[in-house]
């Protein structure tokens, strides 16, 4: 059975560092944390089964989320991965475990992401990487990265899927009761901004709003029911929401679809029309570009 090796140091997040234990193991992988003694992650103290150099033994090296994005991860740590990845380890990173591969040099020119909270800094720390903030997970061979979370559960299924095939991804997966598969081009589910002021000008307009999704709202219409212009309107979403009202709109009514899919059975020509999109067809193509799957997968991979 192929070996996993977890590299750990103090810093790192506890939830990323158990999600690739659990599904690895169980998956039946040997797995192996390997690390300083006595690191803390998180707020529970770990015992490593062997120290960082061990790391070079494994065909997939695994690095789970780092804690302080502002600060630099540990030169040993960084160089054990570069080390691992230039004997032939697969190297993946949970969550915002993609600074130390970036530190590493192993993301130079290739695609990565992260939790969609530090793309922007992962992006602005390491210009050579090609950071995309819309996705769970990026999968480039011999580096994988993956986005916050439960992002990060679905790439070691994916890993899991990858090299065991899907019924051993599945079994995997009902134990732990989740999804089985989410595609990795997904996007990362943000919430749309809304303004925190309840005296904010647009504030009220808002829930108008979202209760009239299924009426054919234009911005013009969203200006008329704030009283006031669309320039004013646009500017008061702006400061607001960091977008346009056409945008928020928009993601109001993916959102309205995703909640419909994700909870009814309606066929997709009525969940079009209860958001607002009028037709199945418009739903599929404002839907895919949103959300990275067509309306019909995306049901699928939630209701599981």
């Amino acid at each position: 059975m192929d070996s996993v090796a977890v590299a750990v140091t103090g810093g790192m997040l506890h939830f990323e560092l158990a999600v690739a234990v659990e599904v690895f193991a169980s998956a039946g992988y040997e797995v192996v944390v390997c690390g300083p003694r006595g690191v803390r992650v998180g707020r529970f103290g770990v015992v490593p089964d062997r120290g960082l150099g061990a790391v070079l033994g494994a065909r997939t090296v695994v690095v789970p989320g780092w804690a302080d994005v502002d600060a630099a991860p540990g030169a040993e740590l960084v160089g054990a991965v570069r080390a691992a990845h230039a004997a032939g380890a697969r190297v993946v990173s949970l969550c915002t475990g993609a600074f130390v591969l970036a530190a590493a040099g192993l993301l130079d020119g290739r695609r990565a992401t992260t939790h969609w909270a530090h793309t922007a800094a992962l992006a602005a720390r390491y210009p050579a990487v090609e950071v995309d903030p819309d996705v769970l997970y990026v999968d480039s061979g011999s580096v994988l990265t993956s986005a916050g979370k439960a992002a990060a559960l679905d790439l070691c299924l994916h890993l899991v899927r990858g090299d065991l095939g899907p019924a051993a991804a599945n079994a995997v997966a009902r134990n732990l009761v989740v999804p089985p598969h989410r595609a990795g081009g997904q996007a990362q589910f943000v919430t749309t901004p809304v303004p925190a002021a309840d005296d904010h000008p647009i504030t009220a307009l808002l829930p108008w709003v979202t209760a009239n999704l299924d009426q054919p709202l234009t911005v013009d219409d969203l200006a008329r029911r704030a009283a006031m212009s669309t320039r004013t309107l646009t500017r008061h979403f702006r400061a607001a929401t960091g977008t346009t009202p056409l945008r928020w709109l928009l993601a109001q009514r993916v959102r309205r679809a995703q909640e419909l899919l994700e909870t009814t059975d309606t066929g997709v020509d009525a969940i079009a029309e209860a958001a607002g999109f009028g037709t199945a067809t418009t739903l599929r193509r404002h839907f895919a570009r949103a959300v990275g799957v067509p309306p019909d997968t995306y049901r699928h991979t939630f209701r599981s």
